[in-house]
């Protein structure tokens, strides 16, 4: 009995560990985000990361950008965009480029759906979405 219990545990933690998919508007899978900010591609293969401190890195660990305090920066530390707490994305000049509904829908600055990101953090789809190329 016990070993079902640990193995039950085990099976649970495993699936609450996999990646959030991130799709388009056609449903397809465009990256696969793991919880601890690993960005993979459809065919898993490593294409970025996004560290807790806000770093955000390329494939070779070299620093892209930044994302604190609902701002995001370049490598430079030139604030590209924000990030509004009601979902809104803005560039540097405050026009908007989109919007992340807190059911996980990404649309484009016309309300247009150009994907999904649920369960991911709002930070970290705008950052995928809207600011670096991965």
């Amino acid at each position: 009995m016990k070993k079902i219990i640990i193995s039950l545990i085990i099976l649970l933690s495993c699936g609450l560990a996999h990646a959030q998919t991130i799709r388009d508007s056609h449903y397809s899978t465009k990256y696969n985000v793991s919880s601890d900010g690993t960005i993979r591609g459809s065919g898993y293969q490593t294409l970025g990361y996004i560290k807790s401190d806000g770093t955000v890195q390329n494939s070779h660990y070299q620093t892209i950008g930044y994302v604190k305090d609902d701002r995001v920066q370049n490598s430079s530390y030139s604030t590209v965009g924000y990030i509004k707490k009601d979902g809104t994305i803005q560039n540097s000049g405050y026009s908007t480029l989109g919007y992340i509904k807190d059911d996980g829908r990404v649309l484009d600055s016309h309300y247009s759906t150009i994907g999904s990101a649920s369960g991911i953090k709002r930070e970290w789809a705008a950052v995928i979405f809207f600011f670096f190329d991965f």
